[in-house]
């Protein structure tokens, strides 16, 4: 542990660090973002909110929408997946959802408040003949008004440019967690796949959203070093979700300990510091986190959620409930 003295020093050097460093290369070390955790939390969080003013409108939350079109049946191996095949969860392999019944839910997102709408599938990677659908899928959203995200796992050559030429916005490929944890949590899939998935979605000039999960029983130190590969890219990610471990019963991370709140809280704020310009999602987990810890993370420089009753498989507050949470705080979708 760091003395007072040695503490506001760290804090003085980060604080030049993050006025240096160009909005496209941030060069944060695992041991600066470390150091940032140590910070008293009022004095970490006034450093995220003024980070966060000084890039956002304070009080607009940007709303998405997600809709798993291709629920269960995955090949990973995913700890904390409950659509993994080899997993015994309550969640069974579906068909692909019909194109009707996504452009229903995807009006009545836009009808909700929501300007983005996501599209996940669980595929280790999508064939070509999964992916014929969904380009349908991606123009008619986008048709209707909506920004277009999906989320359809590793992308082959090729198919992250037509992707691009369907009009998607915004592909979700997430990190989960540093590298040095990743083995931990998932075999089936190297981080370096990950890497060159995110390379392929960047050279077709599609906005990346790249996020990781805590509370899956990493150190702190480990989530430094996942927020310092977030920040670390060329280009940070547009949009960051940083999601809390939703546990499912039949899933190898089921009774992992649970993260403080005040921990998620903590990344959520370093997260905006090291990102300024990125859009922090406040995602997975909200569903088990009290209205005020909620508030906190917007404080602290979330300014991005998911609206409706679904993430994927695992529950998530509805939009009314949102609505009246946005309205308590003086908050307005973007």
């Amino acid at each position: 542990m760091q003395s007072t003295t040695e503490m506001v020093v760290n804090t003085d050097s980060l604080k030049h660090h993050s006025k240096q460093c160009s909005p496209t290369v941030n060069r944060w070390s695992v041991a600066e973002i470390a150091a940032l955790y140590e910070l008293p939390f009022n004095d970490l969080l006034h450093q995220a909110q003024t980070v966060h003013r000084a890039n956002f409108d304070p009080n607009g939350v940007q709303v998405s929408t997600l809709l798993s079109i291709k629920t269960g049946g995955c090949s990973e191996d995913c700890g904390y997946c409950p659509q993994a095949a080899r997993y015994h969860t309550d969640v069974e392999n579906e068909p692909m959802m019909a194109i009707d019944d996504v452009l229903a839910a995807a009006k009545e997102a836009k009808d909700n408040g929501a300007s983005r709408f996501c599209m996940g599938a669980a595929w280790r990677s999508p064939k070509q003949r999964d992916l014929e659908p969904v380009l349908k899928m991606i123009a008619e959203v986008k048709a209707m008004g909506l920004e277009t995200c999906a989320t359809l796992g590793m992308l082959k050559d090729g198919q992250a440019a037509q992707l691009k030429e369907a009009g998607l916005d915004y592909y979700n490929h997430n990190l989960d967690t540093a590298p040095e944890f990743y083995g931990d949590v998932i075999t089936t899939r190297t981080y370096q796949d990950r890497l060159d998935t995110l390379d392929s979605v960047r050279e077709a000039d599609i906005n990346v959203c790249c996020g990781g999960i805590i509370g899956m029983g990493e150190s702190r130190n480990q989530r430094a070093g996942l927020l310092a590969q977030l920040a670390n890219m060329e280009r940070p990610p547009e949009s960051v979700p940083i999601n809390l471990l939703t546990q499912v019963e039949g899933t190898p991370l089921h009774g992992t300990e649970e993260l403080d709140p005040f921990e998620f809280v903590r990344t959520i704020a370093i997260a905006r510091i090291t990102m300024p310009k990125s859009f922090v999602r406040l995602s997975a987990g909200r569903q088990s986190m009290h209205e005020g810890i909620q508030a906190l993370c917007f404080l602290a420089g979330a300014n991005s959620i998911f609206y409706g009753e679904k993430l994927l498989t695992t529950g998530n507050p509805e939009a009314e409930t949102d609505k009246k949470l946005f309205a308590k705080l003086g908050l307005h979708p973007i």
